[in-house]
């Protein structure tokens, strides 16, 4: 649905910013690194988004970068995080020394960030431990083992609002339901993906 906004910066609030795009102000939760990288108030800028859409509530989410974005469906992963409470973990660490504490299954320095238990703190280990790395320029990159060739396909939906869980087991289970299809394997990998793609969006929608 939206996998970004580009437009001017009109306010910038802690945890918040508004972005005006053709006389539309949008309003974002953002964590305190994206708040950090954004530009000034009356400076163009491109926030990358997520959408958070519930019975009673629809919230728009915003990153300085698809990297971070993709941290904090990461972070939604983990039971007892919410998207609230991964903003607020990005907010107090950087993605940088969050992926080395996880890496290194320092439990200390996870138990230290605000809203960060000790079991929240073991759950992350559990979800994320080995998932994250460093480029070389610093910058968090997501390490998938699971998802495989249909990573796209759920990074879409879940893009589209709904659970990331949900979308990676609905795919699960149509990938395994169509491979059995002999004409399957036939087909090219971009056909696959739209096939899988249109099928879950039908199965999410129930």
């Amino acid at each position: 649905m939206f996998n970004s906004l580009t437009g001017t910066i009109t306010g910038k609030f802690p945890n918040t910013v508004f972005v005006d795009t053709h006389g539309i102000e949008w309003s974002l939760s953002v964590p305190g690194s994206t708040l950090d990288a954004l530009p000034a108030v009356g400076q163009t800028a491109r926030v990358f988004t997520y959408m958070v859409h519930s019975e009673d509530n629809m919230s728009l989410y915003g990153f300085a970068s698809a990297e971070e974005r993709q941290l904090f469906l990461d972070l939604l992963k983990v039971e007892g995080i919410g998207p609230k409470g991964a903003v607020k973990i990005l907010t107090n660490i950087s993605g940088s020394q969050l992926a080395a504490a996880l890496d290194k299954g320092d439990v200390a320095v996870l138990e230290k960030v605000p809203g960060v238990g000790k079991k929240t703190a073991a759950k992350m280990l559990l979800a994320l431990k080995g998932k994250l790395t460093l480029s070389e320029n610093d910058t968090v990159v997501i390490r998938r083992t699971v998802s495989g060739p249909y990573e796209a396909v759920i990074t879409s939906l879940a893009s589209m609002g709904y659970d990331r869980r949900d979308c990676e087991q609905t795919v699960a289970d149509i990938t395994e339901q169509l491979a059995k299809d002999d004409g399957w394997n036939k087909k090219k990998p971009t056909e696959k993906e739209d096939a899988v793609f249109r099928r879950a969006l039908v199965e999410l929608a129930q």
